[in-house]
């Protein structure tokens, strides 16, 4: 669930936060479904084995669960940033001054669920940051351009004159 102007660290404003959706992972509900009808008809049928279906299915469940939390998305006052949700360390930043770009991808099913992958271009060449998984990508786009606008416009007013 995303979290809204919380403080995390004392000098560092946390403006927007997230992980990746559940709908991220639809696929591997599907297969989970799959797995637990299979398991429940060769139950009802007196067939063998069923019993590894169903540990089959909680293992898919449970590795949408692992892979939900492993990226964690963190928008600040100053920079966006992508943690390992488990040990927080950054696996990727750039700071908003040098944000060139943000685009959204959305396939079919992501727009029936809502969530979206937002690509964030720095003006480095060949520097991006993706957040797959984004509920309501259009807002978070919205906000990160906007942070981006404000610190590139504070970043040119700061400079002296005739440079």
């Amino acid at each position: 669930m995303a979290l809204i102007m919380e403080e995390r660290e004392p000098d560092r404003l946390v403006v927007w936060e997230a992980f990746p959706s559940w709908a991220q992972f639809a696929w591997l509900y599907l297969m989970s479904a799959l797995s637990a009808l299979r398991a429940a008809l060769f139950h009802r049928f007196g067939v063998d084995g069923w019993e590894m279906w169903v540990i089959g299915a909680v293992i898919l469940i449970a590795c949408a669960a692992v892979l939900r939390h492993w990226g964690h998305y963190e928008l600040t006052r100053d920079r966006i940033m992508v943690r390992n949700g488990y040990t927080r360390r950054v696996i990727q930043s750039i700071l908003l001054r040098d944000v060139r770009e943000v685009t959204i991808r959305q396939g079919f099913v992501a727009q029936f669920f809502g969530i979206g992958r937002l690509i964030i271009h720095s003006r480095t060449p060949d520097r991006m940051i993706s957040l797959r998984g984004v509920c309501d990508p259009e807002e978070v786009k919205t906000r990160i351009e906007a942070l981006a606008w404000k610190h590139q416009r504070t970043t040119v007013n700061s400079q002296p004159a005739g440079t």
